[in-house]
């Protein structure tokens, strides 16, 4: 009997013991989560220096509470670098957390727009391509993505509130540390790499699996006939998005180091880690809509002897007055 109890005993330490041994793992991994969250955040973390609101609203909006909208930036800097990269895409998103509805509006990259002297100084002030003022305003010293933000509420006549820069190149390892992505391939085409330019990469229809060199050959891609069914805006919209399911699945809190790193050197934001976790739950709830909005127009040669894109001007009316509806905000100009 006595031999019994003590064995009950020693099966009721060992437990405990085992309890608190899956407890202490659980709290060391839940304590390195939180700890290279934090990593990650502030090293992504770039303000505006513009205060809580666009200078264009009379009030800051609360994400998850007000129609906000953010620009996202897909940066390449392949060709000079690293340095002074051009943001070739740029995605105006809406969320409108009342109607639970989402627009999304890219604007050409070759988009001509024009830039004042007091932002960037009288040498560089004019007309430019859309594309160019990321790098404009790094090269300048006022800032690569404020003057991003500040031509897109000029040339759309809206607020936009928040922004995210995603380096394409640089986020290529991201790829490769989660162990690639699959992406539905819409259109068959085919690309070099930009890691061996003999290397001639080749995507055929449905869903694929690419590691970083060829997820970077797929968003690249915009010279070949296809690209106009199939643009790169969407292609690169297809690879976040694949990229984001991609690292909840991968047992990311395994690689939050190696992530740290690359994220912090990839990826920039004016958003706080609340208003991320806000945007994430409402882009990702079931019973958000998505809208494309289209601005019509052509490509022309104008004098200075290069191409850009030339908007309908009624279309361009058409859009601005649509965002600024599904914003719910009426401009003062």
């Amino acid at each position: 009997m006595k031999k019994r109890i003590r064995r009950r005993k020693n099966i009721k330490k060992r437990r405990r013991r085992i309890a608190a041994v899956i407890l202490l793992v659980l709290g060391l991994g839940v304590g390195i989560a939180i700890y290279y969250t934090s990593q990650i955040y502030s090293a992504s973390y770039k303000d505006l220096d513009r205060g809580e609101k666009s200078a264009v609203r009379e009030e800051a909006v609360d994400i998850g509470e007000d129609p906000i909208s953010l620009l996202l930036l897909g940066v390449e800097d392949y060709s000079s670098n690293g340095e002074n990269g051009r943001a070739d895409t740029q995605i105006v998103l809406t969320l409108n957390p009342k109607t639970e509805e989402m627009t999304m509006t890219s604007i050409p990259r070759d988009t001509r727009v024009e830039i004042p002297a007091e932002k960037v100084g009288e040498e560089y002030a004019g007309k430019h391509k859309l594309n160019a003022t990321y790098s404009l305003g790094a090269l300048t010293g006022y800032g690569a993505e404020k003057l991003a933000v500040e031509t897109v509420e000029d040339y759309l006549n809206i607020p936009i509130d928040k922004y995210a820069t995603i380096n394409f190149e640089g986020f290529m390892e991201v790829v490769d540390l989660f162990g690639g992505v699959t992406i539905d391939v819409k259109k068959p085409f085919w690309e070099r790499s930009t890691v061996d330019r003999s290397n001639i990469i080749e995507f055929e229809e449905g869903p694929t699996e690419m590691d970083g060199e060829e997820a970077l050959a797929f968003v690249r891609m915009r010279k070949r006939d296809v690209a106009v069914e199939y643009p790169r805006d969407e292609r690169q919209r297809q690879f976040i998005k694949a990229t984001v399911d991609q690292a909840i699945s991968a047992g990311t809190i395994f690689k939050m180091n190696q992530l740290s790193d690359i994220v912090g050197d990839n990826i920039s934001t004016n958003m706080s880690l609340r208003e991320i976790y806000s945007f994430q739950k409402a882009f990702s709830s079931e019973e958000l809509t998505t809208e494309t909005i289209k601005i019509d127009g052509v490509n022309e040669r104008l004098e200075d002897g290069l191409f850009y894109f030339v908007p309908d001007e009624e279309s361009l009316d058409e859009v601005k007055t649509e965002l600024q509806n599904r914003l719910e905000y009426t401009p003062s100009y």
